[in-house]
């Protein structure tokens, strides 16, 4: 589970700051709330971030997707761009490079990431954990004359020959993990953090997401989901009975058939490799007649509305984030969605979720007025300065902020800030 997050200089985070899972010592729906990860350590399984629009509030979901990518990406050479993005509106920040901090828990044991890394190439890149009361080396990683030296911990066991294959692997835009993964050599050690990275680190959902195109995958994976799928979409009042998938023949185009398209999730290629059966998802619709007996009606996904198709590859990526005990991050999760239904969502996710977390970003203020849903705690705020950077703070933050009667109204007018200014 993730601790926290501080990050400087990224997009609109000039200075540092940062964001953090940790409860606070409010026993408040503790239980559907908080995970005891270690002894004296407890993480929220929820965040939910406020802001006006252009406060930085969806740089910071996308700081945890950009740690994400440069973990897994692979350059194909050198001279590709690390596509950070420093401050920008400032004359010294955009020659610095932006900083980033990750605490986590995995199987009981603390973790601490660290980079610095320019548009460029990474300066500096280090995996500190705690197998016991110390703190202890995994790898150390610096730039200099320009290459990587990487140095790993007294307590790594790894041959000259591996490490050196692992420096040589690990261009300068390329972080250790990405390079690690390419090379065939175990490190204990680094195996925990890599299947967290791999299967329990989601990548974000933003409101332009085709959310369709994973939930297809998935169910054709895993058709045990479409239960739980199905049951979560009847609960929030869809008359979705079932899901089909048809096979249905689809011409192979020309862009295809220059680069040899093969999708083997999704179809299955004619022998004349001109024509290729494809798997199209609809959905059985239940009516009660005239006479009072049901009947079902099978549609295909294009005469579903928005938030039907967004719902249901929502639904599929919690269950997903929920069976691994993931982390997900949503971006606008109003998004075509009734407040009732988001109310719901976030409601079905903190009781099932064991070590799961999820953070949010929203301008739905009603939720501040669902006392039975979230705890102060998981309140933040972001807020654009006079000088363009973004300040984020917690509602935990405030004084004396459990003698406020409304949440919602105080917000509204202008309370914690982080609203539109609006003349």
């Amino acid at each position: 589970m993730i601790h926290s997050l501080t990050l400087k200089n990224y997009l609109s985070f000039k200075d540092e700051m940062t964001f953090s899972f940790e409860a606070t010592n409010d026993k408040k729906l503790e239980e559907y709330h908080v995970v005891e990860v270690a002894p004296g350590v407890r993480l929220l399984k929820l965040g939910v971030v406020y802001g006006a629009n252009a406060s930085g509030k969806s740089n910071l979901v996308y700081a945890f997707e950009f740690l994400k990518d440069c973990w897994e990406l692979i350059p194909k050479s050198k001279e590709e761009f690390t596509h950070t993005v420093p401050f920008l509106l400032d004359k010294k920040t955009p020659n610095e490079p932006s900083c980033f901090e990750l605490i986590f828990y995995v199987q009981s044991i603390k973790y601490i990431y660290r980079i610095e890394i320019d548009n460029s190439k990474i300066l500096k890149e280090d995996l500190i954990y705690y197998p016991g009361s110390q703190p202890a080396v995994i790898f150390e990683r610096k730039y200099s004359k320009n290459v990587s030296e990487i140095e790993f911990g007294s307590k790594i066991k790894i041959s000259a020959l591996a490490k050196e294959e692992i420096t040589l692997k690990c261009l300068p835009n390329m972080s250790v993990f990405a390079a690690y993964s390419q090379v065939n050599i175990n490190i204990v050690e680094l195996v925990p953090v890599m299947e967290w990275i791999q299967n329990r680190f989601m990548h974000i959902v933003d409101p332009n997401v085709n959310l369709m195109d994973y939930a297809e995958n998935i169910l054709l994976k895993d058709p045990q989901i479409e239960i739980k799928v199905l049951s979560f979409l009847q609960k929030a009042d869809f008359n979705i009975s079932g899901t089909r998938f048809k096979e249905v023949d689809q011409e192979m185009s020309d862009f295809e058939k220059s680069n040899n398209y093969k999708d083997i999730q999704q179809m299955m290629i004619y022998e004349d490799s001109a024509k290729y059966k494809i798997k199209k998802l609809g959905f059985l619709h239940k009516i009660i007649n005239a006479e009072g007996k049901e009947e079902f009606y099978l549609f295909p996904k294009g005469f579903q509305s928005a938030g039907t198709l967004r719902s249901f590859g929502l639904s599929v990526l919690i269950l997903q984030a929920l069976k691994d005990n993931a982390f997900l991050s949503i971006d606008e999760i109003e998004s075509k969605l009734h407040p009732r239904l988001i109310e719901f969502v976030l409601e079905n996710f903190l009781k099932q979720s064991e070590q799961a977390q999820l953070i949010v970003t929203t301008h739905y203020d009603g939720l501040l007025e669902e006392d039975d849903l979230l705890r102060k705690d998981n309140i933040w705020f972001t807020e654009k300065n006079q000088d363009g950077s973004t300040k984020l703070y917690s509602l935990s933050d405030f004084n004396a902020v459990n003698r406020i009667s409304s949440l919602q109204k105080a917000y509204k007018y202008g309370k914690f800030g982080a609203i539109p200014h609006i003349h």
